[in-house]
């Protein structure tokens, strides 16, 4: 089936959409859609995943569009599971709770939909106009506005036709009833021993006594929004990081917690409340002391340490350690693939490692390539440990030396739940990391439902801790070294077992005290709505081998000849292709494994490329990155804006005889 379309064509020439096939529906009542019941609404086919942060921005950019034409237009979310857990009915049914998503989801666990309709990326936009028939196709996020403009198109052609048929759209959401915690995502301990819990699924902080179980005060009022104030009136959007300042720092700055207030893209200071002998208890504050509440886009200003934090655009930050090298907090900004650093007692902000390109590059700290940063801490000597959740990866960044490396993973499509070597070791989706005493590392793999342990090697080749559980209360020694003049073994590498599983979507966890000499975590597990207690000790160590996986995408055929790959974009209605300050278009290209792609890769302003494959190489990934800026064209307006499209593809390709010529990726077509 053609996806290309023009909603300024005649309206015959606009392909009919594909049925809608999957396994089931969610939001619907039990009641099975397709596109004839849908008939004379305007569609829009949301092609997401839950793990992918790109799509959790798009759900926020539809908010607005859906509540605006509310009796017009019907968002169909097509969910196109990427990794194995995300093909749990269970689980996509609790994530649509989650991330309150309040329109119809088919479940397309096959990928059937998504081959029907061609997407090659999450996200991919499809809409159709009120005959079912195609009428636009957008890859990537911040395309509100354009959508805006075409549905408004879409409207006027159904009214004009008679075909508009104007009702509310055939959702039914299940009732929501307040608990104590609603998928809680991270956690900190202030130094009094409470515990704050971010209760991302309630937009609030819950603080606990240091039982873990006795609530002392929950902060926010619960419901979606921004707000500042005290602990009744201040809102939170999604909160995940929750760090407790040093001591000193909080009293310098007049607040205890910085909190990562995710899709406000905000960072805000909480100066917690607390009882006081014979007196009145302290008052709580909200306080906002980083971003603009808009989202980073590409072609805006990263900040640089100079001006207010609050004047630049952040984006889904989501989660927060301190950094006593830099003496200042870490940010893992999952949305644009970076980490950036706070200075809550200047102010400063500024990035520290990261381009925004989506990938595993490790090296030096400003080249390095990140894929949605969702877990961090400081290790012992000061480096800072990073769940690099989207490559399945534990990766390492030395603030002395600025250099980033990968302890464990492969890259955007590899995962698994395999134990052993680093070299052979995979992961699921870890959103949590945490340092303990002897230095090794667990590891929240969340997809997986498990703690891991990560060892690093010592400098002497033999492991860190001679595999002696600091948690227990005992410290280990390193092994000794080998007998002089022996051979040389190959170089070291880290080592990974698990210590528990059974746990559904583990997604943080701090050291805990020890119970009856047993060392401990107070584990995050989102999935049920509780901390929890797990032991760690030598004798729950296991080596599981659950198979090593990629992600399953169909794979498109090419043939062995020069490869053309054209990026499709036009400029949405009233907007054109400003170059007046240099080009506005950029496409970086590159495969997996880079060998394979011989000549045309690289960055570039053209939107088409000729490609050389390897004919060494049969089959492979390739990586498109583009970016396009449009801007307001007509002259009457006094301030045009100009807006950035943006996506990245992963295309597994197949190289095969009379395959064809040339690769097309729908950008705004």
């Amino acid at each position: 089936m053609s996806t290309s379309s023009d909603p300024s064509a005649p309206l015959t020439a606009r392909a009919h959409g594909s049925a809608l096939r999957g396994r089931g529906w969610l939001n619907t009542g039990g009641v099975d859609l397709d596109l004839e019941a849908l008939r004379g609404k305007i569609v829009l086919l949301d092609f997401w995943t839950f793990c992918c942060v790109n799509c959790l921005h798009v759900l926020d950019e539809l908010r607005p569009l859906e509540e605006k034409w509310e009796n017009e237009l019907v968002v169909v979310g097509v969910h196109s599971p990427k990794f194995e857990f995300e093909k749990d009915p269970e689980a996509l049914a609790a994530n649509i709770e989650r991330y309150e998503v309040s329109h119809p989801v088919i479940d397309d666990p096959e990928l059937e939909t998504w081959t029907e309709y061609g997407a090659r990326a999450w996200p991919t936009l499809m809409v159709l106009d009120t005959h079912g028939r195609i009428a636009g196709n957008l890859s990537g996020e911040g395309h509100a506005a354009n959508l805006d403009r075409l549905i408004e198109q879409l409207v006027a052609e159904g009214e004009a036709d008679g075909s508009l048929r104007r009702r509310p759209a055939p959702t039914v959401l299940s009732e929501r009833t307040p608990q104590t915690l609603r998928f809680p995502s991270k956690l900190t301990v202030l130094p009094d021993g409470r515990l704050v819990v971010s209760d991302a699924g309630q937009h609030r902080l819950v603080v606990f006594q240091n039982d873990g179980a006795t609530v002392d005060a929950t902060i926010g009022t619960g419901t979606r929004g921004h707000a500042d104030g005290d602990e009744e009136t201040a809102q939170f959007a999604e909160p995940n990081g929750v760090l407790a300042l040093p001591e000193q720092v909080a009293a310098e700055v007049g607040y205890d917690l910085l909190v990562a207030d995710t899709t406000n893209h905000r960072l805000r200071g909480v100066k917690v409340g607390q009882d006081r002998l014979l007196r009145s208890r302290t008052a709580t504050e909200v306080v906002t002391v980083a971003g603009t509440g808009a989202q980073w886009m590409q072609g805006e200003p990263l900040p640089r340490g100079e001006g207010d934090a609050r004047s630049f655009a952040l984006s889904t930050p989501w989660d927060l350690t301190w950094s006593h090298v830099l003496g200042r907090a870490v940010i893992a900004m999952a949305g644009v693939h970076q980490l950036w650093t706070f200075d809550p007692v200047t102010g400063a902000l500024m990035v520290l490692a990261g381009t925004t390109q989506e990938g595993l590059v490790d090296g030096p700290a400003v080249t390095s390539w990140w894929a949605q940063p969702s877990g961090l801490d400081e290790l012992p000597d000061g480096r800072i440990v990073i769940a690099d959740s989207e490559t399945s990866a534990i990766r390492v960044l030395d603030p002395q030396t600025m250099q980033v490396s990968t302890l464990v993973g492969e890259g955007l499509f590899d995962f698994g739940h395999v134990d052993g070597p680093a070299s052979t070791a995979r992961l699921q989706h870890p959103l949590g990391v945490t340092a303990l005493p002897d230095g090794r590392i667990a590891v929240s793999d969340t997809y997986n439902g498990a703690i891991r342990i990560v060892e690093e090697p010592a400098a002497d080749g033999g492991t860190a801790t001679g595999g002696i559980t600091a948690l227990s209360g005992v410290i280990g020694l390193p092994d000794q070294p080998g007998a002089a003049g022996s051979e040389q073994p190959a170089p070291a590498q880290a080592h990974v077992v698990t210590v528990a599983t059974d746990l559904k979507e583990p997604s943080d966890a701090i050291v805990g005290p020890p119970i009856d000499g047993i060392g401990q975590l107070i584990v995050v597990e989102s999935g049920t709505h509780r901390i929890t207690w797990v032991p760690v000790a030598k004798a729950a160590e296991r080596m599981i081998d659950r198979g090593a996986q990629r992600s399953e995408r169909p794979v498109t055929e090419v043939g062995p000849g020069p490869l053309t790959v054209r990026v499709l974009f036009t400029p949405p209605p009233g907007h054109k292709l400003d170059d007046s300050l240099g080009p506005s278009t950029q496409v970086t290209i590159s495969t997996t494994p880079s060998a394979m792609l011989t000549s045309g890769g690289g960055v570039d302003t053209a939107l088409e490329r000729t490609l050389e494959l390897d004919p060494a190489y049969t089959e492979g990934v390739l990586h498109v990155s583009a970016r396009a800026a449009s801007c307001d064209a007509d002259p009457a307006i006094e301030f045009p804006a100009c807006h950035m499209h943006q996506q990245d593809w992963g295309v597994p390709i197949t190289v095969v005889e009379g395959g064809p010529d040339h690769l097309d990726l729908s950008l705004l077509a």
